[in-house]
């Protein structure tokens, strides 16, 4: 008898907050290379930038019981100027991209940090297969922009529909739907 291969695992249950401890950090990096440098081609060898000095990154935590085992999605945001944030290099790992609560937690908790913390504006330079997620998510286009050979829109949220939320650290809980 011939056994059916088992499909790869795939976490159910997440944690959505800001990088705290040293393999957080490590593990988003890692994330944006293979997102940003080896998949998509957008930039060789690395992505960082000097935005990585003053941004903060927000990771998404896969989880096994009560041990976290990878980040399995990442974003950074910065303040630009006073009251005017930006959100960018949003990747969530190829394994997980049909668990929609990913990126949209990521956005929620980037937005909404921001917001905590003064935000007036919040936009970001969204590639543009992924513009109808952030409309979805309240976000309306500026206007249509090409970066890095790419074409983005620069998108703005409406701050309305992210209220505040402080407890960045901890962030919040997100399971994946069943199948």
């Amino acid at each position: 008898m011939i056994f059916e291969p088992f499909k790869p695992y795939v976490p159910s249950e997440f944690r959505i907050k800001y990088a705290v401890d040293g393999w957080e950090h490590a593990g988003a990096a890692r994330l944006r290379r293979e997102v940003f440098c080896e998949e998509q081609k957008i930039f060789s060898g690395d992505d960082c930038d000097d935005i990585d000095r003053v941004a903060s990154t927000l990771v998404a935590i896969s989880y096994m019981g009560v041990a976290p085992i990878d980040v399995v999605g990442t974003v950074r945001i910065h303040e630009a100027e006073p009251g005017v944030w930006w959100g960018s290099r949003l990747a969530v790992s190829a394994e997980c991209r049909r668990i929609g609560a990913l990126g949209t937690g990521l956005i929620k908790l980037a937005v909404s940090s921001a917001h905590a913390r003064g935000s007036r504006r919040f936009l970001a330079h969204v590639q543009s297969q992924n513009g109808l997620l952030f409309q979805r998510l309240n976000w309306k286009i500026i206007q249509p922009v090409e970066l890095h050979g790419h074409a983005h829109f620069l998108m703005e949220a409406d701050l309305d529909h992210y209220p505040p939320f402080v407890d960045v650290d901890t962030g919040f809980h997100a399971m994946a739907k069943a199948a």
